[in-house]
């Protein structure tokens, strides 16, 4: 890995790398502050039949956005795990016409102190994150989901 990229960039390369869906969807990181993780896509490889974001790409996008906030303050720790979701609850609200832009953010202030405690010392942790979709009237498309994560374990 390149120490030289920022955690958001990091993160992009390792996603593109070896995500096949998000190298079609031409998934970007460009921010990352600690509290949130912002990811964008063009609509163009996104559209549906309709002329408007297909719901797949909006779940992708979200679900690869609360993934990789989790997996970035893991890594900003210390600590080398598997993360997966272990349950979801997706809204649609209106569609979305333009670029998709998609924000995670930890749903509780310290849920990412307590993953971290929680992986140190029972090597396994969780923690809920919301991601949205920016629409016109608000959030397009909500995310509600609990991630996983388990420390990996080295040969």
């Amino acid at each position: 890995m390149d120490t030289n990229l920022s955690p958001a960039a990091t993160l992009e390369r390792q996603i593109l790398e070896h995500i096949p869906l998000a190298r079609a969807m031409q998934l970007a990181v460009p921010r990352y502050s600690g509290d949130e993780l912002e990811m964008t896509a063009p609509l163009a490889p996104n559209v549906n039949d309709k002329g408007c974001a297909f719901g797949g790409s909006m779940a992708s996008l979200l679900t690869l956005a609360g993934w990789g906030l989790i997996e970035l303050g893991l890594r900003a720790q210390g600590l080398d795990c598997d993360i997966y979701v272990g349950d979801s609850t997706l809204r649609y609200r209106e569609p979305v016409w333009g670029e998709l832009h998609g924000i995670a953010r930890f749903a509780e202030a310290g849920a990412l102190s307590l993953i971290v405690a929680s992986v140190r010392e029972q090597g396994k942790g969780r923690a809920d994150v919301v991601c949205e979709i920016a629409g016109e009237q608000g959030a397009a498309a909500t995310l509600t989901a609990r991630f996983v994560a388990r420390l990996r374990k080295h040969a």
